[in-house]
């Protein structure tokens, strides 16, 4: 009898159910959409923040050592002191290896032009290199990868030893060269110096000190200096997820954290674990994360999970408010039906799970054709935002159906609270 009383309230009012349905579908979309970008954000986000360079700087350990004499920081060894570029692929053989965007070495050097004015930087980096790693034969990396804001006029050099140079804007503007044009650039004095002539293809805009630069193969650099297999300092862009209180204690004190505390450390993706891994990888190097870029990956992610939660929130409040609006009027146009069967005996619950029975049918139907829209809408926004789709995670499913439902009770419940006010004799007669 309760089914059959229950599929005829569907019958008989399926407009209102229609639109109760609507107002869940609606709401429900919008939270599985966000959900599905919340799940997502993190990769998207970081990625994008990835545009702003590295996050992780990998220098011989020495060179983070200074004395401090004087109140002045001072060490002798700085300079000195060189990471083996044969080591560098360990650096995607860590835990983390997937989170590697990408990675740079740097081999710095004083030279002057034409061995004449004032010195300027040489810089020896690789561009994109091609970088052969354990389950990754094609894997290419260099500063191409972890420097998408390099704006480069004319052409990239190639990684070999004669694949030009890039010079900075404001150098190759201030010694009159142009793209395509030589430059004899001299390190060290006297006979003990060495010369190389080395060919413009390219002029480098970054906004910092690389405008001023002259920005070469690494190899070239390698051979001018005689450093050949040496390396200054490493870049490298990691994905990472923003720091919390576990990660911040680890950070004051890594020794102080017990074992289950480190485990769950040390499998997650803070910055902090990652550039732990690489010191673990790389004999005799430091890793600090830049802090700077860390901080601000994690002020934004912050920002948006709430945004997104507000926005959720909203969206319930607001279609639970419409739910119990079409359910008070509902109650009321079926006032008589309830009259009859409070009347024949039926007790005040009975009529109750009745109404609230109803809702969440609308719910559970609502939940399933807004998680289909929500769907679609989350590719939507992700290809607006992001220019690529996201994955649907099979968690959002479950979640959405249990929201809507709730959505549906939450606006249900206050209403069918007005079935206990209504008397038989009086509803019957037409009192109500």
């Amino acid at each position: 009898m309760f089914i059959r009383m229950l599929g005829q309230s569907f019958v008989r009012g399926r407009r209102r159910k229609a639109l109760a349905v609507a107002t869940i579908v609606i709401s429900a979309s919008l939270i599985a959409a966000l959900m599905t970008i919340s799940i997502n954000v993190g990769d998207k986000m970081s990625r994008e923040l990835k545009s702003y360079g590295a996050n992780i700087n990998l220098v011989p350990k020495s060179e983070s050592i200074p004395l401090r004499i004087g109140g002045i920081d001072y060490n002798p060894l700085r300079g000195q002191s060189f990471l083996a570029e044969s080591d560098l692929p360990a650096i995607k053989e860590i835990f983390w290896r997937n989170n590697i965007v990408g990675f740079a070495p740097f081999l710095k050097t004083p030279v002057r032009i034409d061995g004449r004015g004032k010195p300027v930087q040489l810089v020896g980096t690789w561009f994109d290199k091609e970088q052969p790693v354990a389950n990754e034969s094609d894997y290419r990396t260099g500063v191409r990868a972890i420097n998408p804001f390099w704006h480069v006029e004319g052409q990239w050099p190639a990684d070999e030893a004669s694949g030009g140079v890039l010079l900075g804007a404001e150098l190759a503007e201030a010694s009159g060269t142009r793209i395509g044009e030589r430059i004899a650039v001299r390190i060290g004095e006297g006979a003990g110096g060495r010369q190389a002539e080395l060919k413009v293809v390219g002029l480098l805009r970054t906004g910092g000190a690389e405008d001023r630069a002259i920005v070469a193969p690494l190899a070239a650099v390698q051979r001018l200096t005689g450093l050949g297999g040496r390396v200054q300092a490493v870049s490298v862009s990691a994905l990472t997820v923003p720091e919390n209180a576990l990660a911040k204690k680890a950070r004051r004190n890594l020794d102080g954290l017990n074992t289950e505390e480190y485990d769950r450390w040390y499998c997650t993706a803070y910055v902090s674990t990652i550039a732990h891994q690489i010191e673990e990888a790389i004999p005799n190097s430091s890793a600090r994360p830049i802090w700077q870029v860390a901080a601000s990956e994690g002020a934004v992610m912050g920002k948006i999970q709430l945004l997104l939660l507000v926005v959720t929130i909203a969206a319930f409040i607001a279609s639970a408010l419409g739910i119990s609006s079409l359910m008070s009027t509902t109650i009321m146009e079926r006032s008589g039906e309830i009259g009859l069967m409070k009347a024949l005996g039926a007790p005040d619950r009975a009529v109750y799970l009745l109404f609230l029975v109803e809702a969440a049918v609308v719910g559970l139907f609502g939940g399933l054709l807004g998680c289909v829209a929500g769907a679609g809408l989350a590719q939507l926004i992700s290809l607006g935002i992001f220019r690529s789709t996201v994955p649907f995670a099979p968690v959002t499913l479950p979640v959405i159906l249990v929201t809507s439902v709730a959505i549906a009770l939450a606006g249900s419940i206050l209403p069918s609270r007005h079935i206990t006010r209504l008397l038989p004799a009086e509803v019957l007669h037409g009192r109500n």
